[in-house]
């Protein structure tokens, strides 16, 4: 297998979680493209149809389940599920996450529990749930979706930062132990993403200026811009195909250079 081929996904099933819009949604629908049956989950049944109406828009015939990633009884009768009416989830994404913006002594320790519960327990339960197909069916690949928070730090998200940096060494653990299967596990650490999520930070003040932390991460990317959703398809497709069968325990930033760069003198 040569050139294009070594990144096709044809016969491979593969599960984003939490993938019914955003992030998730753009890489399942990359995954889509170059071949891959789409598995996904999410916590409500009207997320899972409003997310099964957007990949038929998109011409994906997608599987949509209920499922809350951080139960773990749930998570294995889900996978059971997924086997036997879609087959063995060749690729898996552990996309699902939350992030609560609390200054860490205004916090709670239950509010910082559910944000370590969902961004790093779940992404142990899943993976440890299609392991064991994978090591039968002789090789899978894991893809974590890490943060720019699994390096730096910054105000009010001391307990998504602690949850992407121990989704960091999860992914180097995986990759450690289940190397030898032929598993192969790789983080994506998106940059700042322009979602709806993110749409408060990039609104015009009403004088028509930029909002502030848009000209803040602008500032801080040699790109100048905000990656694009789809900017996240290519590295996702590239980690979950043949050509990166060598590339194992790695964390791929996805940041238009700015982990790279110190930034402009003010």
């Amino acid at each position: 297998m040569g050139g294009k081929f070594m990144f096709r996904l044809d016969g491979k099933v593969a599960l984003v979680t939490g993938a019914s819009y955003g992030i998730g949604f753009a890489i399942a629908k990359g995954l889509a493209g170059a071949g891959a049956t789409i598995v996904f989950n999410d916590i409500k049944q009207e997320l899972v149809d409003k997310g099964l109406a957007a990949y038929k828009e998109e011409g994906i015939e997608a599987h949509g389940y209920v499922c809350d990633v951080t139960d773990e009884k749930a998570v294995n009768a889900f996978v059971k599920a997924v086997e036997k009416e879609v087959g063995v989830i060749d690729i898996l994404v552990n996309n699902a996450g939350i992030i609560k913006r609390i200054p860490m002594c205004d916090m709670s320790a239950d509010e910082f529990r559910q944000v370590i519960d969902v961004d790093l327990n779940a992404p142990f339960i899943v993976s440890k749930a299609v392991i064991p197909s994978m090591m039968k069916k002789g090789g899978g690949k894991i893809i974590n979706i890490c943060s720019m928070m699994s390096e730096l730090g910054r105000e009010t998200v001391s307990a998504y930062a602690a949850a992407k940096g121990g989704l960091k060494m999860l992914t180097k653990n995986i990759a450690s132990e289940y190397g030898e299967y032929n598993i192969q596990c790789n983080g994506i650490g998106p940059g700042y993403i322009a979602t709806p999520q993110t749409a408060p930070l990039r609104e015009k003040q009403p004088d028509g200026s930029k909002h502030p932390f848009d000209s803040f991460i602008i500032s801080k990317t040699p790109a100048a811009r905000w990656g694009n959703p789809e900017d996240l398809a290519g590295p996702a497709v590239f980690l979950a195909s043949e050509a990166s069968n060598f590339v194992n325990g790695h964390i791929l930033y996805v940041d238009g250079g700015i982990l790279a760069y110190i930034g402009k003198q003010p």
